[in-house]
Parts: C-alpha cells; structure tokens; sequence
C-alpha cells in the first residue's frame, strides 16, 4: 500500500487547473484514475492510523473521498472539476461527535476538524455551554496541542448578538459564532514528503481534547445528564 501522495497525483491537478473541461478529463482519464487509486491508498493508510486513537463510522478510504466533479447548480463558476481532492472521517456512535476533513491540492492542502454546520440544537447548547462555562472553553481552546498545531478557531459568526444571550456575556464572540471548526493549511513540500501520513495523523490527534470536551457537551443536558 502506498501511503504517500506522489508527484503525479499532484501534476494531474496542477494540468487540471489548466484544463478544467471535460474533453481533457476524457483524454487523461487514466492520469485521473491513477491519482484515484494514489488518494484511495493514501486514505485507506490514515484511516487505518486514526483507528488507533479514535472511533471511525467510515468503512474505508475510498468511502471518505469526495467526488472530484463539482456541483454546478448554484455556482457562477462552471468549471466541471475541482483541482483538489477532498475526504472526511465521521466520528461512530451518537456519544461521540465532529468530523474531520482533509484536502489535498498544489497550494490548497489544509487539514480541519470541528462542527461546520451544527444543527439548531447542538448550536444552542454549544453557546449555552460557552455562556456558562466560560472560564472552561477559554482553557480548552488554549490547550497547547491544539494551539501549536491549528491556532485560533475558525468558523462563520453573526454580526449580532443571537436571540437568548445578554450581549455583555463574556464569552460572546464565541457565542456568535455559527461554526465552531480548527484548520492547518500545508505546503506542498511538506504533502509530498513520506512523512506526511504521519504528520496528518498527529494533527487529527491533536484534536482529541476539543472532540472530548464537545462530546461531552453535546450528549448531556445544562445539568450533566446523559441526553443520548
């Protein structure tokens, strides 16, 4: 199993950049399907390393890869591919929540986990949680792994105080936010490098803290009672 990114899954994306029509895909369609099965191996290889520390629901590398046809249906932009590839892990068991995602691309690699789009009820506890346990979240999101690995959290926020909080509350420009995610972008030097598997699976580790602590949030009531 090869469990690096080679130099020709990234010349695909970088000629695709060049060439985003289909009847260049349909010429290379073997270079793309070659950096399909370098990306499903890659996968399959941090699946199997994030295993180790954590509890995947995805079955498999090839399941965690989103398609490289983009959505064209809302967007001003009808170039039919993207020039990156993208995956996500989901977290199994309804105790144990967030997701991680990764992308791979020349200048577009990032790593990132978190909540991107909470539903309306875990979005109101999550603020609940930080209004009342403010001096808790502040010591969460200073923890040193995650820190040095992602710095500040990342994520859409409303320019206005939301309905039920008092605007002088002292975590409130966390509260406003609607995303709650961190995010580590890579060179391409360091994605093309052996030990790049590895250093992805240590950044997704370094997030353990932040799922622990909103797992636990996100599976009791205000009271601490067991809700799932």
């Amino acid at each position: 199993m090869n469990s690096s990114i080679e130099k020709s899954t990234f010349s695909f994306l970088k000629s695709l950049s060049k060439n985003n029509n289909r009847e260049w895909f349909n010429k290379n369609k073997q270079h793309y399907l070659d950096a399909y099965e370098n990306m499903i191996a890659f996968a399959d290889a941090l699946l199997h390393e994030m295993r180790k520390h954590d509890n995947i629901e995805t079955i498999s590398g090839k399941a965690s890869l989103f398609r490289i046809y983009r959505d064209l249906r809302f967007s001003k932009d009808k170039s039919p591919y993207k020039t990156y590839w993208a995956g996500s892990f989901k977290r199994a068991t309804k105790k144990l929540r967030g997701g991680y995602y990764f992308q791979i691309g020349p200048g577009e690699s990032l790593a990132a986990g978190g909540f991107f789009s909470p539903n309306k009820d875990d979005l109101k506890r999550i603020r609940q949680e930080i209004d009342l346990n403010f001096a808790d979240w502040k010591k969460l999101l200073s923890n040193k792994s995650i820190t040095k690995t992602f710095g500040p959290l990342k994520g859409e926020k409303l320019s206005t105080v939301p309905r039920d909080f008092a605007k002088d509350s002292a975590g409130i420009e966390y509260i406003k936010h609607k995303q709650f995610y961190f995010e580590r972008k890579f060179t391409d030097k360091e994605v093309l490098s052996p030990q790049f598997l590895k250093e992805l699976n240590q950044t997704f580790k370094n997030l353990c803290p932040y799922f622990d602590y909103m797992s636990d949030v996100l599976t009791t009531d205000l009271n601490g009672i067991d809700i799932v």
